[in-house]
């Protein structure tokens, strides 16, 4: 699985706080997804954490 965060992200940091393993807020305050392919043991949280994003930002592919 791969992630990408939209530039519609709103800098709320959900992802991050939900799954660290995968999403950081990177010097401009934005959300970024870090780790790609999502490592195995994280996909769960990664489900969790685009569910989670209030504008849709998180895309799974």
């Amino acid at each position: 699985m791969f992630v990408t965060v939209t530039s519609e992200c709103i800098e709320c940091g959900a992802c991050e706080a939900i799954c660290p393993q995968v999403f950081r807020m990177n010097s401009y305050g934005i959300a970024e997804a870090y780790s790609n392919p999502v490592p195995q043991d994280a996909e769960e949280s990664t489900k969790v954490a685009a569910k989670s994003c209030p504008v849709a930002a998180i895309i799974l592919e």
